[in-house]
């Protein structure tokens, strides 16, 4: 089993439910969900495009997923995050929009958010006592020989090669677009995301996914609000 620290929204939030629309399975329920018409999209292709995506469920990566470290349990990690919920404020990102890192897309911050960088390297640091050390085979998939010397670092040391200075917030929406498809699905997301695109959004809580085995679907176990404004909501 595996655990990951993640930004989502509540599961009734209309983003919530634009997203995982789109993607295909709702993560609160793991429930599949069927995925809306696109145009130069038959129903096969949105859901090749989405594959990789849909099984983590609609999330921004705030803690890589890890395996619980040699005496630790869920209880702790959950008490945990508890405490830290209740002690860090809400905040809001200015504007996000429908934007591509590499080869696939995702809601990105329109610029620079110093509070979300700030609270996405306190829930690498304050978490990492509960993370086991990765395997050999997990240093390898993530191909370090293709990663830059500072993101080779973080891996090993953090479990993650994207954190603290090369963390970038983002939340998928697609595995990765062939070059010649990139700007047709750029258009289909500013369609569906439309409502979404260059408005702000608000971080007001910490989600705790869980994969009950390697290579199942991650689902939300628990979403903690942020300053304790309210009770723990368990899926």
């Amino acid at each position: 089993m595996r655990y990951a620290l993640y930004f989502t929204p509540s599961a009734s939030d209309p983003l919530t439910l634009s997203a995982q629309r789109w993607l295909g399975r709702n993560a609160f329920t793991g429930a599949a969900l069927e995925q809306p018409s696109v145009n130069g999209f038959d129903a096969a292709a949105l859901a090749g495009l989405t594959a990789d995506p849909r099984r983590y469920g609609f999330h921004a990566t705030i803690k890589a997923p890890f395996s619980l470290a040699e005496g630790r349990s869920e209880a702790e990690l959950v008490a945990e995050i508890g405490r830290f919920v209740s002690e860090t404020e809400p905040f809001e990102i200015p504007e996000i929009i429908v934007g591509r890192l590499g080869s696939f897309f995702a809601l990105v911050p329109g610029d620079d958010c110093a509070p979300l960088q700030g609270f996405a390297g306190e829930v690498v640091r304050r978490f990492e006592r509960f993370r086991a050390p990765l395997t050999s085979a997990d240093i390898a998939r993530r191909k370090p020989d293709e990663l830059a010397a500072t993101e080779r670092q973080n891996l090993v040391q953090w479990g993650y090669p994207y954190v603290f200075d090369e963390f970038r917030f983002h939340m998928t929406l697609t595995g990765r677009v062939p070059a010649d498809r990139r700007d047709a699905v750029e258009g289909v997301l500013l369609d569906q995301f439309a409502d979404f695109h260059g408005r702000p959004l608000a971080v007001h809580g910490l989600a705790l996914f869980r994969e009950q085995s390697r290579g199942a679907d991650f689902t939300v176990h628990s979403l903690f609000p942020l300053g304790g404004a309210a009770n723990r909501k368990t899926a």
